[in-house]
C-alpha cells in the first residue's frame, strides 16, 4: 500500500485507541527528578541552569506582577522544546504538527492575558484598540483592524508553530526518499543528498527549539501589555 507524504501527522492509535494522552505524557518521565542533596549530577545541573536562565531572560522585561506567570511559562516551554525535539526521532509522532493542539494552547493563554488586562487596568487594554492622536475619520476602521489583529493572535501563535514543523518534516521525508531511490542510480547523488539530509536535520533541531522560545515569548509579550 502506498502511503502519502502525510501519514506521519495522523494521530496515532492502537487496537483503535487513541495514544495522544501518551504521546503528551511521556516528555514528562524523561526529565530527571530533582533531589534534596546539595550536590546534583551533571544532567541535573545542567537542566537547573537552563531553566534559570531562561526564566531570567524571559521575565527581565515583564513587570512584578507578570512574575506569577513564570511558572507555566518555564514549563510549557521546556514541554514544547521535548514535544518538538521527541518528533525528530525516526517512527515517532509529534503532537505539535496538529493545529487543534497548538490552538488548545494558545488559546486560553492568550484568552488569559486578555482577561488579566480588563480586569487590572480596563482603559489601558481598551486604549490598545486605538492609537493615540488617530484622526477622527480613521477611528472606527482603526478600532475594526485592532481587534481584528488580536483576534489573530492565537491563531497565529497555533498556526506558525503547526507550519514549521510541519514544512521541516515534509522537507526530512522527501530528501530522505529522493536518497533512497537515488542510491541504485547515482550512488554519488545519491550520498550528497545524504549530507544534505543531515544539514537540514540539525536545521531541524535548531527550528524545533526556536519554535517553542518564540512561542512562549510572544505569550510574555502579550501579557506584558496587560500587567
Amino acid at each position: 500500500m502506498t502511503l502519502s507524504f502525510f501519514d506521519q501527522f495522523m494521530s496515532p492509535s492502537y487496537l483503535g485507541i487513541p495514544l495522544m494522552a501518551l504521546a503528551l505524557s511521556l516528555p514528562w518521565i524523561l526529565f530527571p527528578t530533582p533531589s534534596a542533596r546539595w550536590l546534583n549530577n551533571r544532567s541535573l545541573t545542567l537542566q537547573n541552569w537552563f531553566i534559570n536562565r531562561f526564566t531570567q531572560q524571559l521575565l527581565l522585561p515583564l513587570n512584578p506582577g507578570g512574575h506569577k506567570w513564570a511558572l507555566i511559562l518555564t514549563s510549557l516551554m521546556l514541554f514544547l522544546i521535548t514535544l518538538n525535539m521527541l518528533g525528530l526521532l525516526p517512527y515517532t509522532f509529534t503532537p505539535t504538527t496538529q493545529l487543534s493542539l497548538n490552538m488548545g494552547l494558545a488559546v486560553p493563554l492568550w484568552l488569559a492575558t486578555v482577561i488579566i488586562g480588563m480586569r487590572n487596568q480596563p482603559t489601558i487594554a481598551l486604549g490598545h484598540l486605538l492609537p493615540e492622536g488617530t484622526p477622527t475619520p480613521l477611528i472606527p476602521v482603526l478600532i475594526i483592524i485592532e481587534t481584528i489583529s488580536l483576534f489573530i493572535r492565537p491563531l497565529a501563535l497555533g498556526v506558525r508553530l503547526t507550519a514549521n514543523l510541519t514544512a521541516g518534516h515534509l522537507l526530512i521525508q522527501l530528501i530522505a526518499t529522493a536518497a533512497f531511490v537515488l542510491l541504485p542510480l547515482m550512488p554519488t547523488v545519491a550520498i550528497l543528498t545524504a549530507a544534505l539530509l543531515l544539514l537540514l536535520t540539525l536545521l531541524e533541531v535548531a527550528v524545533a527549539m526556536i519554535q517553542a522560545y518564540v512561542f512562549v515569548l510572544l505569550l510574555s509579550l502579550y501579557l506584558q501589555e496587560n500587567v
